[in-house]
């Protein structure tokens, strides 16, 4: 038996990172952002400000989790970070335009094949997602990622963002499942080693061609695309 004839008895639940891995968030998020910084004058690259403000947020929400105290929501940890970037650059900002860039993040849409490839994994394995969102953001995107998710688990449940163990510990839990019977899939190498680290299954999105890492928490299956994923997997 081939090792991914035996991952595939194995496997009970693909569980999907949300944010750039089912949605296409660089993209989605620099749409909303272009002509918000032309509308302020800004002359800058609206994909670097884009990047500047995602690398920002998880340094915010890597900090948080590492203090271990009460959870900061993802909203306010992205409020944070969008008015820190802003600053930085030296846009005037309100608080409201804040919140406005922060809210495009619910209506993000998805990369375009992964509809078709998610159905296909859906017709063998439960599709769940476990994602740093808030429980009512992740609830809102739903109408407009139009994935039927068996289930969506946010991070909150675990009071602590991802790559913290604790968060994919409890989603297994709440699934009643073991580490080992779920594909953790993701577009981010810090998701796939944290599930790796905890005991989780791991596959790769490679959608940018980029080095994983030297690290002993390597993918179990690394394909460039979510069909390919469906692929292998189905």
């Amino acid at each position: 038996m081939s090792e991914i004839d035996a991952l595939k008895r194995t496997i009970k639940v693909c569980m999907f990172d949300q944010y750039g891995t089912v949605v296409d968030m660089q993209s989605g998020l620099v749409e909303i952002a272009t002509p918000y910084l032309e509308a302020k004058g800004w002359t800058g690259s609206p994909n670097a400000f884009v990047t500047w403000w995602r690398r920002t947020h998880f340094e915010n929400s890597m900090i948080d989790a590492l203090l271990h105290r009460e959870h900061t929501p993802y909203r306010e940890i992205g409020h944070r970070s969008v008015a820190l970037v802003l600053e930085r650059a030296g846009i005037a900002y309100t608080m409201d335009e804040v919140r406005a860039l922060v809210g495009a993040i619910e209506k993000l849409r998805c990369f375009p094949e992964v509809p078709a490839a998610l159905a296909r994994l859906q017709s063998r394995y439960r599709l769940v997602v476990l994602s740093n969102g808030d429980p009512d953001m992740l609830e809102t995107a739903k109408a407009y990622h139009g994935i039927p998710f068996d289930r969506v688990i946010s991070v909150a449940e675990a009071n602590a963002f991802k790559p913290h163990v604790a968060t994919y510990t409890k989603a297994a839990e709440l699934l009643g499942l073991r580490l080992d019977e779920i594909l953790f899939v993701a577009n981010h190498a810090f998701d796939c080693i944290g599930a790796k680290s905890a005991g989780m299954r791991t596959a790769f999105i490679d959608r940018r061609a980029r080095p994983f890492g030297v690290t002993p928490h390597q993918p179990d299956i690394r394909v460039p695309t979510m069909k390919d994923l469906a692929d292998v997997m189905v």
